[in-house]
């Protein structure tokens, strides 16, 4: 299916005065910028995240990354992630929804004055438990910008799903679903692993991801009779339920897809991809052509992209560009003193 495409305007310049280095500090990642007059000069990356830094080592695990951006007069750190949890370098207390980009800018953790900050992340109540956010509110907000926008709804997949809804900047609802850690799970450590475990998505198979997707996007008809091509005789059968979809049947599916040697591994990965991104796109609804904004790595951006469209909906995809866009958004609100 051919991608609707949209043409943005490109987006303005933001105008911050001081040198800003910009810090996503991951659970098992680490990634840098550093930004001047509003454009990204360099990235830095390595796999210090989080759990591999030991208690006290952040400031020189920092300096590491950053080495001669730190030698900038006035420059302003703003990090953003889980570096920012109660396993991280300090505690920055979310920010319960509904908020707005001025409260996030006005509710910094800061480590050193206006020098060091940690952005908070946000938090809002539902019904059956509580939900969170630490890093993807960096992303929205980038997004929105790049798009110049201040209304929009937004799917960040990764490790765990976040889908956030925006209204005239504010943070309004988000829920979080476990759909790449679950994938994970079923591949590499459930019965799934003895057939999946040691293959790799190469390239994106539509067929294979569809026929996944259409467990959850569809149901067997109800059927009341049958015929025996046999004996060419019609026979009354009681009236079947229609089929509902299943998750923990469904997967089983795939286990059963393998031991008759249906498909090889590589195809019945792009079916568990279907599969649980069809699980996690049945609490959504879409209205025709409704642009959806997918921020993730190429290959998410095209299994979701595909799927939207499926449903009817008008993906524009964004990558780790939208992060660096959002400190900037954060650093042009302190820096305007906005805050």
């Amino acid at each position: 299916m051919a991608s609707k495409k949209i043409t943005y305007p490109p987006p303005p310049i933001i105008t911050i005065t001081r040198p800003l280095i910009a810090v996503d500090w991951g659970t098992t990642s680490l990634r840098a910028a550093l930004i001047l007059n509003g454009k990204v000069q360099e990235e830095r990356s390595n796999d210090q995240g989080i759990m591999s830094v030991a208690p006290g080592d952040f400031p020189n695990v920092l300096s590491q990354i950053c080495s001669q951006w730190l030698d900038f007069e006035d420059v302003l750190i703003l990090i953003g992630g889980m570096a920012g949890s109660a396993q991280g370098w300090q505690l920055a207390p979310y920010c319960p929804c509904p908020v707005s980009i001025h409260y996030l800018a006005n509710h910094l953790h800061w480590i050193n004055p206006h020098k060091i900050g940690i952005v908070p992340g946000l938090s809002i109540e539902h019904e059956h438990a509580p939900d969170v956010i630490r890093g993807e509110e960096v992303q929205v907000l980038g997004a929105l910008s790049m798009l110049g926008k201040n209304s929009a709804r937004l799917v960040l997949p990764g490790t765990h799903s976040k889908w956030v809804e925006v209204r005239e900047g504010v943070f309004e609802d988000f829920s979080t679903y476990m759909t790449g850690e679950f994938f994970s799970v079923l591949k590499d450590h459930s019965i799934l692993s003895k057939t999946l475990g040691g293959s790799s998505q190469v390239e994106f198979n539509a067929e294979a991801f569809d026929k996944g997707l259409d467990l959850r996007l569809k149901s067997k008809p109800d059927r009341k009779h049958t015929k025996l091509e046999a004996t060419g005789k019609s026979h009354a059968r009681a009236p079947k339920t229609i089929r509902k979809p299943n998750l923990l049947h469904d997967i089983f599916g795939i286990r059963t897809l393998a031991l008759f040697e249906r498909h090889n591994p590589e195809y019945l990965l792009d079916v568990l991809s279907g599969l649980v991104i069809g699980y996690e796109l049945q609490t959504q609804s879409f209205k025709k052509n409704e642009e959806i904004i997918v921020v993730g790595t190429s290959a998410l951006q095209t299994y979701y992209s595909h799927a939207l469209e499926r449903l009817g909906a008008c993906p524009i995809t964004l990558g780790s560009e939208a992060t660096w866009r959002g400190f900037q958004v954060i650093a042009q609100t302190i820096d305007h003193g906005i805050a």
